[in-house]
């Protein structure tokens, strides 16, 4: 079974274009280090919760929009030594490329998959 990386965050929506550019290079990064796939998602029909939503989860303001992520690996050792290495590529610098999104408010976690079709 696969093991998943999942995230979800805010990003000002008037940054769209630099979120994926920056998305797309840093997925480059992943799959160098064993990710099978790596899937960003542009926020399109995610509903305001009144005791919990993705929106109330990061803290989502008016000019921002949720973006859900995900990179499918083969296994949990193959994730733990690919982003062993992903956080040593000069493209996920923070300083030198820093993410275009408060990533003090960004979810993640790591999820052993038990049901896969």
């Amino acid at each position: 079974m696969s093991y998943i990386d999942g995230f979800v965050c805010a990003v000002p929506t008037n940054k769209r274009e630099e979120y994926q550019a920056h998305a797309s290079k840093v997925a480059k990064v992943f799959k160098k280090f064993g990710a099978e796939r790596v899937v960003e998602a542009w926020g399109d029909d995610v509903p305001d919760g009144t005791l919990t939503s993705f929106p109330l989860a990061v803290k989502c303001k008016p000019d921002e929009t949720v973006v859900f992520s995900w990179i499918t690996w083969p296994s949990k050792e193959v994730r733990d030594a690919g982003m062993a290495e992903v956080f040593k590529d000069p493209i996920c610098d923070q300083e030198a490329n820093p993410m275009p999104f408060d990533g003090k408010r960004l979810i993640y976690g790591g999820f052993k998959t038990i049901v896969e079709y």
